[in-house]
């Protein structure tokens, strides 16, 4: 049979399965989300839980206890299946295929038994251990050599391994398995100690340009103490990683023996639910971190020795740059400055965005010279970095504030773009924007600005969860490949185009303003660093 005829005959499979449902289980940071949606990527219905996102010990930490995760997991999905829509349609018998995805970089020890250790380790964690055992002296070397001693050694007091074997090392010792969030809810589902290569971005032995755990002779087993037993089998996006099993059944409403399939992280899957599949389209997902996103075949670093992701399409990558913490300083300005609007929006029973998008209103474009650099929390390449607001004056009010926060983003933003076209050889001609932050026109409208393009808010506001959907379409054998399933699944909603006049202001603040703006105050913020000692 030839490939067009095989592809054809899958087309036709999917009109006959179009009463045919996929589960998504999105469990982020702020909430865990069960969403039914169907071939043509349409949301039919959807459960919400706000999780309590982590407790802290101590100053900086992030934990939260791994069987929360899974106990509000089976809730979320005990009230899809309880709501009227559901039950007169149908949907719950409906489900054919189930998958997960979930947050980045949260780890999870469990013993023998399956059972965790101790609270998971979560992504937003500030610890960093101390004093690591030298590594040998030729990996010494070569960091030296290539300029990377200080990247690798902030690589090693981030891992949570080094800091568990050196802080609790009863616990470490007794760790069989050291799973990512998305591991450990793939075994309390099916069983099965397995996990998406789609889902492995942490501070583990692995090979992002094979996409495989890292070779016994790689730099990072002698970085870190993980041994290999400890480490989930892997999977490709759009392979089957088990069936439920008769007690993840019962916790959670699925029929026992649904098959479970791989997707990929939540940011992954953001790119593919919006449609990204080739380089010259960029996802902006204006979420907890703020992230631009291409999609290569190619393995393509989005920064020398910043690794390329696994994209949710298997054997291709996500060029990513991010903005650690972005629009979680949207949600610190409303919880610091915003109560106002947010207690008129429940009295005039709108949405608290809507009130939000007035403020930015009142302000021009530019913010009458308000500048922020959104790095409120340091990355690999700039460990001291520190945020900053400058230009303020009296005319400036809590709306040019707020104002600033949403432009100093999307310059951030622009200029990973531009530094993901130099790396990838591509022009990104396109913006799909997603994340809570594109519920905003007056978000979407500067970024269609500020990068003086098309910014295009996608049909769904649930990106995360489509893409995992469209994960599970394609390996169930709905759909032939990704092209085919995105095409179908996918679709733009609303599209804001560039203002002119707006563009040639924000250009200029751009490129005489902003982009001076780290490298004239990084002698200031080291000075800082050293004399409070913040950030470590």
């Amino acid at each position: 049979m030839s490939k067009d005829m095989n592809e054809s005959s899958k087309t036709k499979s999917t009109e006959k399965h179009n009463s045919d449902l996929i589960l998504t289980i999105d469990n982020g940071t702020q909430s865990v989300r069960a969403l039914l949606f169907d071939l043509k990527g349409n949301l039919l219905a959807k459960s919400r839980i706000e999780l309590d996102a982590y407790f802290s010990k101590k100053p900086g930490w992030a934990e939260q206890n791994a069987d929360y995760f899974w106990q509000m997991l089976g809730q979320c999905c005990q009230l899809l299946w309880q709501q009227n829509e559901v039950i007169e349609n149908g949907y719950r018998e409906r489900v054919t295929v189930v998958t997960v995805t979930t947050q980045r970089g949260t780890v999870i020890n469990l013993d023998k038994n399956g059972q965790a250790l101790r609270p998971a380790i979560l992504w937003l964690d500030q610890r960093l251990c101390q004093d690591n055992q030298a590594m040998p002296w030729y990996w010494r070397l070569a960091f030296f050599l290539i300029g990377q001693s200080k990247v690798v050694d902030y690589f090693r007091r981030k891992s949570q391994a080094n800091w568990l074997e050196q802080n609790e090392p009863d616990v470490w010792k007794n760790t069989d398995k050291f799973l990512l969030l998305s591991g450990f809810l793939t075994h309390r589902l099916t069983g099965q100690f397995k996990d998406s290569v789609g889902s492995i971005v942490g501070y583990f032995p692995f090979d992002y340009r094979k996409q495989n755990w890292a070779k016994t002779w790689d730099w990072k087993w002698y970085a870190l103490p993980v041994k290999r037993s400890m480490l989930p089998s892997l999977v490709k996006p759009g392979e089957v990683l088990g069936a439920i099993t008769r007690d993840a059944a019962v916790h959670t409403g699925l029929k026992e023996g649904t098959a479970l399939i791989a997707s990929a992280s939540d940011k992954a899957c953001e790119v593919l639910g919006s449609g990204c599949i080739s380089p010259e389209m960029a996802s902006l997902s204006y979420g907890t971190t703020a992230t631009i996103n291409t999609n290569n075949v190619k393995y393509v670093e989005p920064q020398a020795f910043i690794p390329a992701y696994p994209s949710a399409i298997p054997d291709h990558f996500n060029s990513e740059v991010m903005i650690y913490r972005g629009f979680w300083m949207v949600n610190w300005f409303k919880q610091e400055f915003g109560q106002h609007e947010i207690d008129k929006a429940q009295t005039l029973g709108v949405s608290a965005e809507s009130l939000f998008d007035q403020l930015v209103a009142q302000v021009p474009p530019g913010s009458m010279g308000l500048m922020l650099q959104p790095y409120w929390s340091p990355g690999l390449k700039n460990l001291e970095a520190k945020g900053a607001i400058i230009g303020f004056g009296d005319v400036h009010t809590r709306a040019h504030i707020y104002r600033s926060i949403l432009e100093g983003l999307a310059y951030a933003l622009r200029e990973g773009k531009e530094n993901l076209e130099k790396r990838q050889k591509c022009k990104i001609k396109r913006l799909i924007v997603s994340g809570g932050g594109s519920q905003s026109d007056a978000a979407l409208q500067l970024t269609a600005d500020i990068f003086n393009l098309p910014a295009h808010r996608p049909h769904t506001f649930e990106t995360s969860g489509l893409g995992a959907a469209i994960n599970a379409a394609v390996g169930q054998g709905y759909f032939a490949n990704y092209q085919q399933a995105t095409t179908a699944m996918t679709r733009i909603e609303q599209t804001f185009l560039p203002n002119q006049a707006n563009v040639q202001l924000y250009n200029k603040l751009y490129q005489q303003v902003y982009r001076k703006m780290y490298r004239q105050l990084k002698p200031i913020y080291q000075s800082i660093k050293k004399i409070t000692g913040y950030p470590e």
